[in-house]
C-alpha cells in the first residue's frame, strides 16, 4: 500500500530509495484488467444479454463520476459514490428520463468545484461544523 502511495505521490523519491515504480504500475494495471475481466464475465449472466450500447462513453463517464463523488484516493469512496450516483440515477430516470446525463454532468462539475475530495472528504468538514454535544451537568436535585 505504501509503495503504491509513493508511486502516486512521489515517483522519483521511490526510485531514489530503490523501488522500481514501473513494476508496481504494471502489477496494478494487470490486477485491474483481471478484475475487469471477472466483472465482465459475471455481468453477462446477470443481465442475460449484452449489446454495443453497454460500451457507450456515458457508462465510462458514470464510473469516473462515482470516484469523484465518493472521494478520490480512498477505497471506500468509489463505493459510496456508486451507491449515491446509482440511487440518484434510479430516481432521476423515473422522474426526468431525458435529463439524466445533464444532471450527471452538472453533479460532476459541482463536486469538482466545491467538494474536491468527494463525500468522504466532506465528512470531516461537516463534522467540524456541527455543534458539539456537551455532557449534561447534573443539578443538585438530580445528583441527590
Amino acid at each position: 500500500g505504501r509503495v503504491l502511495q509513493g508511486v502516486r505521490d512521489a515517483e522519483s523519491r521511490l526510485m531514489f530509495i530503490g523501488y522500481d515504480p514501473l513494476a508496481f504500475k504494471l502489477f496494478v494495471w494487470t490486477l485491474s484488467a483481471v478484475l475487469c475481466a471477472i466483472a465482465g464475465a459475471l455481468y453477462v449472466p446477470q443481465v442475460g444479454i449484452i449489446n454495443p450500447s453497454e460500451m457507450s462513453p456515458a457508462n465510462s463517464i458514470e464510473m469516473v463520476v462515482w470516484v469523484a463523488i465518493g472521494g478520490r484516493g480512498t477505497l471506500v469512496g468509489p463505493i459510496v459514490g456508486a451507491f449515491a450516483v446509482n440511487g440518484l440515477k434510479s430516481w432521476f430516470t423515473a422522474a426526468f428520463p431525458d435529463l439524466w446525463l445533464f444532471a450527471l454532468g452538472l453533479l460532476f462539475i459541482l463536486v469538482t468545484l466545491f467538494m474536491r475530495q468527494g463525500i468522504l472528504g466532506a465528512l470531516p468538514v461537516i463534522k467540524r461544523l456541527l455543534p458539539r454535544r456537551r455532557p449534561a451537568v447534573a443539578t443538585k436535585e438530580e445528583a441527590a
